[in-house]
C-alpha cells in the first residue's frame, strides 16, 4: 500500500511539474520612442567641428559656418539641428567641410559629425577668406535677436513658416566677421537678410 501511495504521489508531482515547466513567453517589446532633435547655436557646433577639422589638418582655419533648415528645425532663436563649417589648409592649399547634425530628420545628415569631400583652396579667393576664431565672440542666438529688431519680427509675423538661416563669414571689404541672418530658404529668395557684427553684436545693415 505504501508503495502504491508513493507511486501515485510521484505521478502527481510529475504532472504538476510538467504543467508548470512550459517555457516562459518573452515580454512584449515596447516600441522605441524617436529621439528628440538637438537644436544648438552656431558656436556650439563650430567648436566641435573645429576640433574635427584639426584632425584633418593642423593648420585648418575656418572660412564659413552655415546652418541648414530641416523638417524639425526652422532656425528660430539662433538654433538649428544641422550646422556646416568649411575649413581651409593654407599649407596644403585644400579645403574640407564638416557637418554637425543633431537630428534624425529624413532631410538631414546622420547624427554626429561627418566630414565632406576635400577640395582645392586658393588664398586669393575673397569669398573663402579664412578668419581668426578669436573674432567669433557673438553667437547666432544674439545675431537673431538683433535681426528681429531690424525687420525680422515683421517678416515672421507675415509668414510664420519662414525658415531662418545663418551664415558666418569674413567680410574682406569691411575687415570684419559677419553673421548674415537670412529669412527664407536661401540667400537668393530671402525675404530679408540682416547683417550683424560677429565680434561686437552690432547691427551692420539690411541687405534686402
Amino acid at each position: 500500500m505504501k508503495k502504491l501511495l508513493l507511486t501515485m504521489l510521484a505521478l502527481a508531482i510529475g504532472m504538476i511539474t510538467g504543467c508548470t515547466s512550459e517555457p516562459s513567453k518573452p515580454a512584449p517589446t515596447q516600441p522605441t520612442q524617436p529621439k528628440a532633435a538637438e537644436l544648438q547655436t552656431g558656436r556650439y557646433a563650430f567648436q566641435k567641428l573645429y576640433i574635427a577639422a584639426h584632425g584633418w589638418a593642423r593648420d585648418a582655419q575656418p572660412f564659413r559656418l552655415e546652418s541648414q533648415a530641416t523638417a524639425d528645425s526652422k532656425g528660430r532663436d539662433g538654433k538649428a539641428a544641422v550646422w556646416r563649417a568649411s575649413f581651409a589648409s593654407p599649407a596644403g592649399r585644400s579645403a574640407k567641410p564638416y557637418v554637425w547634425s543633431g537630428t534624425d530628420a529624413p532631410d538631414a545628415p546622420s547624427r554626429g559629425i561627418s566630414p565632406g569631400n576635400e577640395d582645392t583652396y586658393s588664398p586669393t579667393n575673397s569669398s573663402t577668406q579664412v578668419f581668426d576664431v578669436n573674432f567669433l565672440k557673438v553667437d547666432s542666438d544674439k545675431a537673431f535677436e538683433v535681426a528681429q529688431k531690424h525687420g525680422g519680427d515683421k517678416a515672421l509675423e507675415k509668414a510664420p513658416d519662414t525658415p531662418v538661416l545663418y551664415v558666418l563669414d569674413w567680410n574682406h571689404a569691411g575687415n570684419m566677421l559677419v553673421w548674415h541672418v537670412i529669412y527664407g530658404t536661401s540667400r537668393d529668395d530671402a525675404k530679408l537678410i540682416v547683417d550683424v557684427d560677429g565680434t561686437t553684436g552690432e547691427f551692420i545693415r539690411t541687405e534686402k
